[in-house]
């Protein structure tokens, strides 16, 4: 038995080495689309970013990304992470770009490999090290020698790894594309004439590495030939490539958006974003990729913005914790499916497209005795019913029905038929471990940061300081302290009035301290960074200290110049007579500054100090607390988050791995969120809000590979002050399952062409099946055949319900791991004669 784990490792290696012989092709492009070993190919591609997930979860997220009909896998590669310090690289862990790639072609999939090396990709510093910055005479992104010799040492080093690694195409491996440089054309024009210099430099230069595939850029309609220009966007059926020998390529297709603490979680409708899939097919396209495929998460201090959440689900088909997202999962990979019976007809020749009335469209692929066809309603109200070659189609506002045979429906973007799944979360108390010496058995210790300066590399200066200059990023937090004496006759204590501190910073956070205790806080948001805050004080006679927290919360990551967007207290600082408006400008004195926190430097987030402080008296809800505590792992298979509850901001580590900032105490603003989001009509980040008035990120993931069973250390920096026995864990489970099918849906794709095989109508099909092939449907939440109203979690029966309905379904799928029924009167009986009728039911599995 003691052999068996070391066959399983040996078999996993052979399978990694041999899957980079397996993709021996070449990669050319015409006008029509990416051309593999001479045969033209419509592709469908992914974003998972390695660095956002770990290499446990790297497989299973791989393999559902092919289950769910993706045909290539594309990733940034992050500078800031693989060359954290000049000349010293970083490929180990969640950093292993080798394995992953190799990963990727075990599963047979292609790669995209976006170099950049600027990335975005609400990245801290848009993926650039910070160490970058001193290299003397630098300019970020423009026609500049020093910028230009590290950007291109860099991206030759990943494109020799890969090299050594055979992992291009050229060489048989997976990777059939890469790019330069990202979405510069949406800034170029604040760089002048030296954006275009550098343009073509990049371009020349990523061609002279030689590696035999295509390179792209996005967002860069002047990108030169034989640089593929592409589209970002929600929608880009309407992009146009800058020649036409180039073939039209969507490289990143937001599935959802980003969220920002302070902000509600967005959320993308699945029938929108199938519409924007099949409407960029429709319209000529032969390649797309979701951005994001798998979002996952801002482990570290890696996010970007600033206020960039740790969670980067970005509403994506596969969500944070690597399970798939349904009904948006399932749809898509139907939408897929029926695009791919398309694909002989895509591949062979340019779209014909004519107009079937006011908002109507149809596009006709047709070569020889091959015919597709797409048709489209883009009108974001009003249903519509067209003819096309003879027949009537009825196509409901804002979707696309596809049509591989140009006759029969194979699938309409508004109509769903994959199962809804809603999640849960099972909560249970960390399970904490409490020492003997503990007298009130909470499990915590804890050690109190110093206010001010407490660490001997402190240092003066005249003046105030930037943030980012000073402390490079090692830390989000710098020290301002300011000793002053106060003589008794200044005019501003003179009425025995308060005195108000107003203060100016560039951001993100401060916390101000008036002789070691805190007078006051004040944050910026996603919108607007500064701070600027005007603090009532009390000073005494004689000696008096400020001390000024200040904090990152991620560095800037987009727009032009945003490599010199700083950061911290930089003024004016004053002291004003509430009621004789006496002022002193302090913001020219001698300043003391430290960087970082003491108990980063003393190694606390590893939990293996001796300075823990273990006995009753815990302190809850004041600032600047470092707490540990050891819990056990959760039991199972199921992923695991943390809840927050009950604490402020900060970060955590768990076994000395940092799950990332969490600010719980950071609400969303109560308006802009609707109980129902109506998918029709052109999306934007601000469309369809959820978890409105709630902490914008109370969960936080924890990777199961990080744990062990038990004696797991959990260490957390409380900024603001909370209440660490109220934490809990939890399990991310799944609640109900539901599906809702009406008697126009179309069969489902699997079975396209059954009608016309058979000779005989089919009725649409409901199907459900649980998550997990241990698991079985335990019972009927909800069955309604008839006029079923609502959604998920909350349907009622209509006008009318067939009274067998629950039943037959109980007949069907109790006890089974997934079950099917005909949505037809044959199956149900007719409650309800003349009326178009549906089929909604809710399940749940154990």
């Amino acid at each position: 038995m003691r052999r068996r784990p070391e066959i399983l490792v040996l078999v996993l290696v052979f399978c990694l080495a041999a899957a980079t012989t397996a993709f021996a092709s070449t990669v050319t492009y015409d006008h029509r689309a990416i051309v593999l070993d001479g045969k033209r190919r419509v592709l469908v591609s992914g974003s998972i970013h390695y660095p956002r997930s770990t290499p446990e979860m790297w497989p299973d997220l791989i393999q559902k990304s092919k289950d769910g009909g993706l045909d290539m896998i594309q990733t940034y590669v992050f500078w800031s992470s693989h060359e954290p310090v000049r000349n010293q690289y970083n490929f180990e862990g969640r950093n292993d770009l080798v394995k992953f790639v190799k990963l990727v072609a075990a599963a047979g999939l292609y790669v995209h490999l976006r170099i950049g090396p600027y990335v975005c990709a609400e990245w801290n510093y848009g993926g650039f090290p910070v160490w970058l910055h001193f290299i003397p005479g630098i300019k970020f992104r423009t026609d500049n020698e020093p910028f230009k010799e590290e950007m291109q040492r860099f991206t030759a080093k990943i494109v020799d790894m890969m090299k050594q690694e055979k992992l291009y195409a050229s060489q048989g491996g997976p990777i059939i594309l890469s790019q330069i440089e990202n979405e510069y054309g949406n800034i170029d024009s604040a760089y002048g004439a030296a954006a275009k210099s550098y343009i073509k430099w990049a371009a020349d230069m990523a061609v002279s590495l030689d590696t035999g595939v295509p390179w792209v850029m996005c967002q860069q309609s002047d990108a030169p030939d034989p640089i593929i220009n592409t589209c970002n966007g929600f929608y880009c059926d309407q992009f146009t490539p800058n020649s036409d020998k180039k073939p039209k390529m969507w490289t990143e297709n937001w599935s959802g958006w980003f969220l920002s603490f302070g902000g509600a979680v967005p959320h993308r409708p699945e029938e929108d974003l199938a519409f924007a899939v099949a409407r960029f097919y429709q319209r000529g396209g032969t390649f797309q990729n979701y951005y994001m495929y798998h979002g996952g998460t801002n482990f570290d201090r890696s996010t970007g913005g600033p206020f960039i959440a740790t969670s980067y689900d970005y509403d994506a088909p596969i969500d944070e914790y690597g399970l798939v997202r349904q009904p948006k999962w399932g749809h898509l990979r139907d939408v897929h499916k029926a695009i791919k019976l398309c694909e002989e007809a895509l591949i062979a020749t340019d779209p014909t497209i004519s107009s079937l009335g006011s908002n109507l469209e149809a596009a006709v692929y047709k070569t020889g005795s091959v015919c597709s066809a797409f048709l489209a309603n883009v009108d974001p109200k009003s249903d519509a019913t067209v003819k096309f070659n003879g027949n009537s189609y009825h196509l409901p506002a804002w979707s696309v029905s596809i049509l591989p045979d140009c006759k029969n429906v194979a699938l309409n973007t508004a109509k769903i038929n994959s199962m809804t799944v809603i999640p849960s979360f099972m909560h249970e108390s960390l399970n904490t471990n409490a020492d003997s010496t503990d007298s009130i058995g909470s499990g915590w210790s804890w050690i109190n940061e110093p206010v001010g300066i407490s660490k001997a590399s402190a240092f003066s200066r005249l003046g105030l300081l930037e943030q980012i200059n000073t402390t490079a990023d090692k830390s989000d937090y710098l020290w301002y302290s300011l000793s002053m004496d106060i003589k008794g006759d200044e005019p501003f204590l003179q009425d025995g009035s308060q005195t108000v501190l107003h203060v100016e910073s560039l951001g993100h956070a401060l916390h101000a301290f008036i002789n070691g205790k805190l007078a006051g806080s004040r944050t910026g948001n996603s919108n607007d960074v500064k701070v600027k805050v005007d603090i009532p004080i009390t000073v005494v006679p004689g000696k008096n200290t400020i001390d000024f927290l200040s904090v990152t919360v991620g560095l800037q990551n987009y727009g032009a110049f945003f490599d010199l967007s700083g950061a911290g207290v930089t003024g004016p600082v004053k002291l004003t007579g509430l009621n004789n408006g006496s002022s002193i400008d302090l913001s020219s004195q001698q300043w003391k500054y430290q960087v970082g926190l003491k108990g980063e430097d003393s190694g606390l987030p590893s939990g293996s100090s001796s300075q823990w402080i273990s006995r009753s008296g815990l302190p809850k809800n004041q600032p600047l607390i470092w707490y540990k505590t050891n819990f056990d792992a959760p039991t199972g298979k199921d992923p695991i988050a943390l809840d927050f509850t009950g604490m402020g901001k900060g970060e955590a580590w768990v076994n000395g791995q940092s799950i990332g900032r969490y600010w719980p105490a950071y609400i969303a603003p109560n308006g802009g969120c609707t109980d129902y989001c109506n998918y029709r009509g052109a999306y934007s980040p601000s469309k369809c809000h959820k978890n409105c008035g709630k902490p914008s990120q109370q969960l936080y993931h924890v990777p199961r590979s990080w744990l062990k069973p038990s004696g797991n250390i959990l260490v957390l920096f409380e900024e603001l002050g909370g209440d660490p026995t109220q934490l809990a864990s939890a399990t991310r489970q799944t609640g109900s399952l539901c599906s809702h099918v009406s008697e126009s849906h179309p069969l489902p794709v699997d079975m396209w062409g059954l009608d016309s095989r058979s000779g005989r109508a089919s009725s649409p099909i409901l199907s459900i099946s649980c998550p997990s092939p241990n698991q079985v449907i335990s019972s009927i939440k909800f069955a309604s055949y008839g006029t079923p109203l609502g959604s998920c979690g909350s349907f009622s029966h209509g006008r009318c319900s067939s009274a067998k309905a629950r039943s037959i379904v109980h007949e069907a799928c109790v006890g089974s791991t997934s079950c099917s029924i005909g949505v037809s009167t044959s199956t149900f009986g007719d409650p309800c004669k003349g009326i178009k009728k549906s089929l909604a039911v809710e399940v749940s599995c154990a």
